[in-house]
């Protein structure tokens, strides 16, 4: 489980990345001007509504911290929720004898 939460880690900061690589390739014109890659933003880096919404700047590395645990929380999260749901085993934990 240690290494999916790892995975989902490097998920966030692959996203970080990819934002920063876009905003540098088009830095003359701002985010907030096309409404589709601002609802992204916002969508996969919560510390970029969290900064707009309580009015702060957000420096890069910090960014990257934050987008990198939240990804992680979530990952805990979605692996806690996978293993306890995981179908297999509802079935072999099952009360009902087996047929076979």
């Amino acid at each position: 489980m240690k290494y999916r939460i790892a995975m989902w880690t490097s998920a966030g900061l692959l996203v970080v990345g990819c934002w920063q690589l876009y905003i540098f390739a088009t830095a003359p014109i701002p985010i907030s001007v096309e409404p589709i890659v601002w609802t992204l933003a916002r969508l996969t880096c919560p510390v970029v509504f969290a900064s707009f919404y309580f009015h702060f700047g957000v420096g890069f590395y910090w960014v990257l911290l934050a987008n990198a645990a939240t990804y992680a929380l979530v990952g805990l999260i979605v692996e806690a929720l996978r293993k306890r749901l995981a179908p297999g085993r509802i079935i072999q934990n099952s009360p009902l004898p087996k047929i076979g």
